[in-house]
C-alpha cells in the first residue's frame, strides 16, 4: 500500500491538479443556508450505495460511509439534526440527472470534477483528491496499465475513467456496466481483464478478495467535490463554508477511522488531509 502511496505522490508532482483545504485551517462562520432548503424541513443527499467505505447499505439496509456521514453533519447544521436527511441511492450514471431533475439537492457520491460535468453542474470546494486504478485478477501476466491495450476493461457507466479510457487509450475495449458491484463480478468472472475505478475503491476490494490484485499503476488524478445544480450561488457558498468546517474539525479523521480498517486508514488520510505534494 506504501508503494501505491508513493506511485500517487510521483503522479501528483508531475503537475496535475491541486486539491485543498489545509487540515488546521480555522473554521469559516457558517452562512446561512438558502431558504430553498430549509424550508422542506430536510435534506435531499444522493450518494452512493454500492461503494465503501465512501457509500454504502450495510447489512441491514441503513446508509453508511464517509459521504453519507458528510450529508447527515450538514443536515446537523442546517436543521440541528443528523437525521433530517433523506438518502437516495444514486450510480455513476444517473447521479447528475437525479440532481439536473431536482430530485435531490446534492451530490456527495465519488463526484470527480471534470470540465464535462462542470458545463452541465456546479461544484463545492474539493474535500478531497484521488487516483483512478486498475484491479486485475491476482493470476494475470498484466503489470502496467499499458499493458490492458487491446483488451476488455470494465467499468461503472459515467466514470471518469470510462472517458479517459477514450481518450489515452482508445484501443481498449471498454464494458460499461451499471454499479461497481456489477464491474466487480464482470471481472472475477472473466468479462473483463480488468476493472477501472477510483484507486481508492479497487483497494478495498483487493484487501477483500485475494484473487484480485491492484495494479501499481495510478494514471489519473481528479479533485472530488459537493456536486450541485448551477446558479444556485447561496447554496454552492454555503456547501463550500461546510466543507471547510469539516477539514478545520478534522472530521475526516473520525469518518475514515469509522469506515477504514486500521491498515487501509493512512491510503485514505492521505487523499482526504494531505495537500497535493507541491503544496507541501
Amino acid at each position: 500500500m506504501k508503494i501505491v502511496l508513493k506511485a500517487v505522490r510521483v503522479l501528483l508532482a508531475t503537475g496535475f491538479v491541486s486539491w485543498a483545504v489545509p487540515a488546521a485551517q480555522a473554521a469559516t462562520p457558517m452562512p446561512s443556508p438558502p431558504e430553498l432548503i430549509t424550508s422542506q424541513g430536510v435534506l435531499r443527499a444522493g450518494v452512493r450505495c454500492d461503494q465503501p467505505p465512501y457509500g454504502f447499505q450495510d447489512g441491514s439496509g441503513a446508509f453508511a460511509g464517509v459521504e453519507t456521514d458528510m450529508a447527515r453533519q450538514i443536515a446537523d447544521w442546517i436543521f440541528g439534526s443528523k437525521d433530517k436527511v433523506e438518502f437516495t441511492c444514486v450510480t455513476a450514471e444517473n447521479r447528475i440527472p437525479q440532481l439536473t431533475g431536482k430530485r435531490v439537492d446534492l451530490l456527495i457520491a465519488t463526484l470527480g470534477v471534470t470540465p464535462e460535468r462542470q458545463r452541465v453542474i456546479d461544484f463545492s470546494i474539493p474535500y478531497r483528491w484521488g487516483a483512478s486504478g486498475l484491479l486485475v485478477r491476482a493470476d494475470s501476466p498484466f503489470q502496467k496499465v499499458a499493458d490492458l491495450d487491446h483488451h476488455t476493461v470494465v467499468m461503472p457507466k459515467g466514470t471518469v475513467q470510462a472517458k479517459w479510457f477514450e481518450d489515452m487509450m482508445p484501443g481498449v475495449k471498454t464494458l460499461r456496466l451499471n454499479t461497481a458491484a456489477d464491474s466487480l463480478q464482470a471481472l472475477k468472472q472473466g468479462r473483463a481483464d480488468g476493472y477501472a475505478h477510483d484507486a481508492a475503491t479497487l483497494v478495498v476490494a483487493a484487501a477483500q478478495d485475494k484473487s484480485l490484485r491492484l495494479l501499481n499503476d495510478p494514471y489519473q488524478t481528479s479533485e472530488v467535490s459537493i456536486g450541485l445544480r448551477k446558479d444556485e450561488p447561496t447554496w454552492k457558498t454555503y456547501l463550500d463554508a461546510a466543507v471547510e468546517r469539516m477539514h478545520a474539525e478534522k472530521l475526516f479523521r473520525v469518518w475514515v477511522e469509522k469506515y477504514v480498517s486500521a491498515e487501509a486508514r493512512p491510503y485514505y488520510l492521505e487523499f482526504f488531509e494531505t495537500p497535493r505534494p507541491d503544496e507541501n
